[in-house]
């Protein structure tokens, strides 16, 4: 992440109007990244988010020997093959990215060489066990770091070399939560398996590796919420370059759709945004409470992601409930969902997001200091928030603690409050969503971004 403090000043906004593109889904763009750097030949990336997160993720595979270019025509990745990585010389460093961590911590897991992972700050300090144990339960020489919480491991990751002869073996995990990164990096540590690979969830998450293995010709089959990988099966160990498209990410739509919904007189489109419907929880919440949402497909990006555009105008909105399998398919987008329920009429209630309290911060803890400090009445739950909302809100000065999408959050309830918000540590924004304050002025916000 980079080092340059900024932060936001934002006003009550007027009407909030136009039609506007978001950066490139950055679940997708992390795989297609990888797909491509194991492929044979060179694949073309299109509608790559610029995010620092992305980018680490690009930078990692650079250290281990792919090529990966970018100019107008998108990103080059020249694969090198499931068997080309080569040693890193120093440390891969996954910034402040989880996703490039645990994803890489499956893969680097089968190679005959070994690796450590390390990260910022904030990524040293999220919960690593998760993926260790089940690793070294198909035999990887995977270690964590102890940390204060008993039982639990954090970054750095160490990983020790595959010996001449020895490789992971199969393995059936029943998973303890529903978690896209948990199950990725156990199918990519399954390409290099010589036994099948059987998971299975509570509840479905997405489903982006396993669309992108099918589409690649990976030996793969899905039924509901279980998924099983057999590297054994007939297939040629490996797969051709390919071609796509990046949607526009979901999770940083959802900030301006929600903004217009909360905001009065305000309509948006936003154009070929991910509709994958592992993703989609955001828009069916807006429409329980309330919110015009509008949808229309435009057709299908990497690995055969379905894209829509998304017509969001203002409404009436009221509380309502959520939990299960719904917070599941909008968990990053749960502090848009607070700021949304703070000019909802009633009570809002969120359950089953315990996963939250394990992100870039602790969402539940901050977002209800983020609440009570706009002064929305807002009680903590172990497991999510109630949150009574409708009443005037009051301006207030904002601590990101380094999470991008609490600044973000931060920012939409500005837009409703009386006075002058100030937002601290907008930096992180970049993670996942650089020109957020350019693309919310192109449609009318009030928020300036200067250096802190």
């Amino acid at each position: 992440m980079t080092n340059d403090g900024k932060r936001y000043r934002v006003r009550r906004s007027g009407p909030l109007r136009g039609s506007i593109r978001v950066p490139g889904d950055k679940s997708i763009g992390h795989r297609s990244l990888i797909f491509g750097a194991l492929g044979r030949g060179t694949s073309r990336i299109t509608g790559l988010s610029e995010g620092l997160d992305n980018r680490a993720t690009a930078d990692a595979f650079a250290a281990m020997g792919v090529a990966i270019e970018t100019g107008s025509g998108g990103t080059g990745v020249h694969g090198v093959g499931l068997r080309g990585l080569r040693m890193p010389t120093t440390v891969v460093d996954c910034e402040n990215s989880g996703t490039t961590m645990r994803l890489l911590s499956g893969l680097l897991s089968g190679q005959r060489f070994g690796s450590r992972l390390v990260g910022d700050e904030s990524l040293t300090r999220r919960p690593m066990a998760r993926i260790i144990e089940p690793l070294r339960a198909r035999g990887a020489h995977i270690a964590g770091t102890p940390g204060a919480k008993p039982n639990e491991l954090y970054p750095p990751i160490s990983i020790a070399p595959l010996v001449e002869g020895e490789s992971l073996r199969g393995i059936e995990y029943t998973m303890p939560v529903a978690s896209a990164q948990i199950k990725s990096a156990l199918l990519l540590s399954g390409l290099y398996a010589d036994g099948v690979t059987a998971l299975e969830e509570p509840v479905l998450s997405r489903d982006h590796t396993e669309r992108m293995m099918l589409a690649l010709g990976v030996p793969l089959r899905t039924a509901g919420s279980s998924v099983v990988l057999d590297p054994t099966a007939e297939w040629t160990g490996g797969w051709d370059p390919f071609e796509w498209h990046v949607p526009g990410d979901p999770s940083s739509a959802a900030f301006p759709i929600v903004a217009a919904a909360m905001v009065a007189g305000s309509e948006l489109s936003v154009e070929d945004v991910g509709v994958n419907p592992t993703r989609t929880g955001i828009f069916d919440w807006l429409r329980l409470s309330g919110a015009n949402v509008g949808h229309r497909p435009s057709g299908h990006g990497a690995g055969d992601e379905p894209m829509a555009e998304i017509t969001i105008a203002h409404g009436s909105m009221r509380g309502a409930v959520a939990g299960g399998e719904l917070i599941v398919r909008m968990i990053d987008e749960i502090p848009a969902v607070c700021a949304l329920a703070a000019v909802a009429k009633g009570v809002t209630e969120i359950r089953d997001a315990a996963e939250l309290r394990v992100k870039e911060s602790d969402r539940l803890a901050t977002m209800a200091k983020v609440l009570d400090a706009f002064g929305v009445p807002c009680e903590e739950l172990p497991d999510g928030l109630i949150i009574t909302g409708g009443q005037p809100l009051r301006a207030a000065h904002i601590a990101s603690r380094g999470d991008h999408r609490i600044a973000m959050a931060s920012a939409l309830l500005g837009l409703v409050a009386d006075g002058e918000s100030v937002i601290d540590g907008a930096e992180a924004v970049d993670t996942s969503f650089p020109g957020f304050v350019s693309l919310m002025r192109s449609l009318g916000a009030p928020i300036e971004e200067e250096a802190s």
